[in-house]
């Protein structure tokens, strides 16, 4: 395929995937064994992005349960009975990505663990788009440490500016920007949404679906 001219890293949850409902399910799941009453799915989501274990702390918090390594293990093992009951590809992202294979090196950067977030591309018709896959449990931090990003960077040849981290939450705004890497949001995912395009760099972007993506990332490549 040759040099490509740019990188373009993706987040999972919330970004390609809307994945809120089997991660509540799972943590309600979770919650019910251990003696505590349900949460909202809406609330679960606003929990997401920084990782299983934190995942299940702030869950368990939610509900006076106190969380601990075996609970993330068990929350663990009822997600993987349940990655693909109801998560699903945001309209239009499968598009995105097809469109771009060929002209940019695209990545996958999430803070979920590698074998669940490559089951999930493989059943959705992602996985083969993409030249890595860079898990949480790897041995890079998780984000918003920007090693992992940083690796990807090194792995194509390419510099900050010609980085591209499409996220949807203030982790990932984080990582991109200790990465001196650039960033798109997508307000439309489940991340916690704190930041407002008024308090991103004028490099950056803010995207509401996959055609304000498709535009930002037209520009990114072009500039």
């Amino acid at each position: 395929m040759g040099h490509l001219p740019g990188l373009i890293a993706f987040d999972l949850d919330g970004t390609l995937v809307d994945s809120r409902r089997d991660l509540a399910d799972s943590a309600n799941d979770l919650i019910a064994e251990m003696g505590g009453a349900p949460l909202a799915e809406e609330a679960v989501g606003g929990m997401v992005g920084g990782g299983a274990a934190l995942l299940v702390r702030r869950a368990l918090d939610a509900v006076g349960l106190e969380s601990s390594p075996a609970a993330v293990a068990r929350f663990l093992e009822i997600y993987d009975t349940r990655l693909l009951n109801h998560t699903r590809l945001y309209d239009g992202m499968l598009d995105v990505v097809r469109s771009l294979h060929g002209h940019a090196r695209l990545t996958v950067l999430t803070n979920k663990p590698l074998r669940p977030s490559e089951r999930i591309l493989d059943g959705l018709g992602l996985r083969d788009l993409f030249h890595d896959v860079v898990g949480g449990d790897g041995p890079h931090a998780r984000k918003p440490d920007p090693s992992g990003l940083q690796g990807m960077m090194a792995s194509a040849g390419t510099s900050g500016d010609r980085t591209l981290l499409v996220g949807d939450s203030a982790i990932d705004y984080e990582t991109a920007r200790r990465a001196s890497a650039r960033c798109c949001l997508m307000s439309n995912g489940i991340g916690q949404r704190t930041l407002t395009p008024e308090m991103l760099a004028s490099s950056d972007w803010v995207a509401g679906d996959s055609t304000a993506l498709a535009a930002a990332v037209e520009q990114f490549l072009v500039d």
